[in-house]
């Protein structure tokens, strides 16, 4: 019999049990698609090598003269700047120089000579914000979008679309000061002490917004995504039971939903996330250089800049990546996290019918 997804996917659980479902989710997530952001990054790196003095050019649209770091583009649900000086913390999942000829050619060599937990090296600082970036996201939509069902008295489409747009700005505005956190650490390796003392200076001399710097691209891009995303995901999935005869949403219809619907998304937000790129390599080199960062431009003037650079193509550069990636990740997401609400549902029913 297969395992049903309750079209009211909020009901019948604590937001506890949520997190539960949707950390669940991520990590599985995680798991799943760390090891092509691994061989992604490994078939770049081979172009510009992470030995010292050697630049470091890895990450999607990352220029080859950027000295001292690699940009990390993870999985789908986040993405990450993960700073390199000269090579020295890079080495937790950049080993051997092996030379590839392709995507599966390093997945083979990757696994014969380094070890198949070399495919998950960049697991943990994925995991680090991933988790609970994800928890918060998802927690928030179910509430939100139950909250604004009552409220209004309606199922109107437009509810999920404000309610992923407000969990995707929430969950943005509280992980954007900890990234930040996690670039300076990655890029001085700091001591809890020096990074507090970092923390303060940049304070006191920024004010306390230096610490959301970036979150402008981020919204721009996660926000409309996130909107794009919930509202088609309730649209496609509903369709797909109308479509099969399904009073309930089954797990693969889930998984479906997620993939199409993550598809979407990613394809019309693809210009935001050009820019947001530019801008995460921007804050890198002021992390490892910060004497010769270049002062900050906005997303509008970066937009113009890159299309009399690149043309109107340059705004969609990475389409194909990027749908690979954020496809199979939304649909494992949404799956799992539906599964798991699922199964709270099924036993928090089952300890009512006890208590009777």
């Amino acid at each position: 019999m297969a395992e049903k997804t309750s079209l009211s996917p909020g009901g019948g659980i604590t937001p506890l049990q949520q997190m539960l479902a949707s950390g669940t989710g991520a990590i599985l997530t995680s798991l799943f698609v760390t090891p092509l952001d691994v061989v992604k990054i490994r078939l770049q790196a081979q172009r510009t090598p992470f030995s010292k003095g050697n630049p470091v050019g890895a990450g999607r649209g990352a220029p080859a003269s950027t000295p001292g770091k690699c940009f990390l583009y993870c999985n789908g649900l986040m993405d990450h700047l993960y700073v390199c000086q000269n090579g020295n913390s890079c080495t937790a999942w950049y080993k051997a120089p092996t030379h590839f000829t392709g995507t599966l050619d390093a997945f083979v060599k990757i696994t014969r000579y380094e070890g198949i937990r070399s495919l998950w090296s960049g697991l943990p600082p994925t995991l680090v914000m991933a988790v609970p970036a994800t928890v918060i996201y998802f927690t928030t939509y179910d509430q939100l979008r139950d909250y604004l069902h009552t409220w209004t008295g309606s199922r109107g489409h437009y509810i999920p679309l404000l309610a992923g747009a407000l969990a995707r700005l929430g969950a943005v505005t509280v992980i954007s000061p900890l990234e930040l956190i996690r670039t300076k650490m990655q890029s001085r390796q700091l001591s809890y002490r020096e990074l507090g003392v970092c923390i303060q200076s940049a304070v006191a001399q920024d004010g306390w917004l230096s610490l959301w710097r970036g979150w402008g691209p981020t919204v721009l891009r996660d926000v409309p995504f996130s909107a794009l995303y919930w509202f088609n995901y309730e649209l496609v999935r509903m369709w797909l039971c109308r479509q099969a005869w399904l009073d309930e949403a089954t797990f693969m219809v889930s998984f479906a939903s997620g993939a199409i619907s993550g598809t979407v998304a990613a394809v019309l937000t693809l210009p935001f996330d050009v820019v947001k790129t530019q801008r995460q390599i921007e804050l890198g080199d002021s992390e490892v250089h910060p004497v010769a960062a270049s002062k900050p431009s906005s997303t509008w003037l970066l937009m113009q800049r890159i299309r009399a650079e690149s043309g109107t193509r340059g705004l969609f550069a990475g389409f194909l990546p990027r749908v690979i990636k954020v496809a199979p990740a939304c649909a494992i997401m949404i799956s799992t996290y539906e599964f798991g609400k699922t199964f709270f549902q099924k036993l928090n029913h089952e300890r009512r019918l006890r208590g009777l």
